[in-house]
């Protein structure tokens, strides 16, 4: 007996390092953290949702959706004209979803998801143009918005919290202010 229970020693002393150093090579070879998405794969993300999730009211509708890397600007084309909106203007902290009904005491409209950022103090975040690319001097200069239907939107797991990180990394790597914890 003295005799077996050496020989089990000998081969658990044997076959312990052997299971150690595989499981340390396992750790070593695990897959390389996935690497941060680039911009023009941002936009890509941002553009496919804003054309896919578009409201088809005839009025909000997001025909098209371009971007220039030179510039920093995404333009984004609509029934009544298009809005350049200046990505390096933005301001992530400023991000803030909301529900907007469109309806007007002549027509009820399905409701849109919004998402809104504000410009850095002192810049214009869009100018808007009407059909004619006259100036739209209505709308405000100081906030993006982009607009998706929200049944959509809700059909969509985790939409929101997806779109704002693309679009917040994509202003971010066009030069607007990054996100910072501010409490």
């Amino acid at each position: 007996m003295n005799h077996l229970a050496r020989i089990c020693t000998a081969v658990l002393l044997c076959i312990l390092p052997a299971c150690s150093a595989q499981t340390a090579h396992h750790r070593k070879t695990q897959p390389p953290p996935k690497p941060e998405p680039t911009a023009p794969e941002l936009f890509d993300y941002v553009r496919g949702q804003l054309l896919s999730l578009s409201p088809e009211d005839g009025i909000n509708d997001n025909i098209e959706v371009s971007w220039d890397p030179a510039t920093k600007i995404m333009t984004v084309r609509e029934p009544g004209g298009h809005c350049d909106q200046f990505l390096n203007a933005l301001d992530t902290n400023t991000a803030v979803w909301d529900v907007f009904d469109p309806s007007d005491s002549v027509q009820q409209r399905d409701k849109l998801l919004r998402l809104t950022l504000i410009s850095v103090s002192g810049k214009t975040g869009r100018t808007c143009y009407d059909k004619q690319n006259r100036v739209d001097p209505g709308l405000l200069g100081n906030r993006v918005r982009l607009l998706f239907s929200l049944d959509k939107a809700e059909e969509v797991p985790h939409f929101q919290d997806k779109m704002a990180k693309a679009f917040k990394k994509l202003v971010v790597l066009s030069g607007g202010a990054p996100e910072q914890d501010l409490f």
